[in-house]
């Protein structure tokens, strides 16, 4: 029986490859930088974790999870008029939130046979639809306008990767045998810098969050054909050129020009 096939792509390991929805979404950003990173085993520099964002994320789980199973809806679901949305129990669902271990049986998770890849990742949430029985997969997110008034929309040109991610946990889930409705919710968390609030107290500070829930409708019909191309990246012996808007090969072609 095969090992696991995870990190360095092996050509003579016949299990599926395991690869992240990050790891999906660099191929996407620049085959290159995927190529060398999975096939060349090149080390790409690191990046802080966002930690905030991950204690959001926590916080807002954990609220959840008071209502999860008991059919009762969040207050600040009830308050939007959107009291027919509970948080989905399953007896799987903590794994399905564990990115880390996105690999492992009973996880987020599916092998795509014809590329062999086996793709995953860690959702925040799932909330059921009591009126259509169907899920909703639901991501947190975290931020702080810089712009007093300003509206959150997912129409930034960086937050393609979001849609994505979500396009991606749909579909996912619905080869799971999940019926997944088409609509999912981004719940964003914007830090109020400009309300007039005592932010500093004796003891601890206090930042308040406005918060948006933004429905987005996914779209699934790309990542097949990507599936395919990834493959095909996979095997390839030579490393493709860098994508014009990759931040590595703009870096290396001014280099190569000094």
């Amino acid at each position: 029986m095969a090992t696991r096939h995870r990190s360095t792509f092996d050509p003579n390991n016949s299990a599926p490859y395991e690869l992240s929805r990050s790891r999906i979404e660099n191929f996407v950003r620049c085959p290159a930088c995927f190529h060398l990173q999975q096939v060349k085993a090149v080390p790409f520099p690191g990046i802080p974790g966002f930690n905030i964002n991950e204690a959001t994320d926590i916080l807002l789980k954990r609220d959840f999870d008071k209502y999860r199973g008991s059919q009762t809806s969040h207050p600040f679901l009830q308050e939007i008029g959107m009291g027919h949305l509970v948080p989905y129990q399953h007896d799987d669902f903590e794994k399905w939130t564990q990115s880390l271990h996105f690999g492992a049986e009973g996880r987020m998770n599916t092998v795509h046979e014809e590329s062999n890849i086996k793709l995953g990742g860690g959702l925040d949430d799932i909330w059921l639809n009591t009126e259509t029985g169907k899920l909703h997969i639901v991501d947190y997110k975290s931020t702080s306008q810089k712009t007093q008034g300003k509206q959150i929309t997912l129409d930034d040109q960086w937050k393609a990767g979001y849609k994505r991610q979500m396009d991606m946990y749909v579909w996912v889930m619905r080869r799971k045998g999940f019926e997944v409705s088409s609509t999912g919710y981004f719940l964003y968390c914007d830090g109020d810098r400009f309300g007039d609030y005592e932010f500093l107290n004796t003891e601890d500070a206090v930042m308040h969050f406005k918060m948006s829930l933004i429905p987005y409708e996914v779209s699934t019909d790309w990542i097949e054909p990507t599936l395919m191309k990834i493959k095909e990246c996979l095997t390839r012996e030579q490393t493709p050129a860098h994508s014009d808007s990759c931040e590595f090969g703009v870096f290396l072609r001014a280099l190569s020009t000094t």
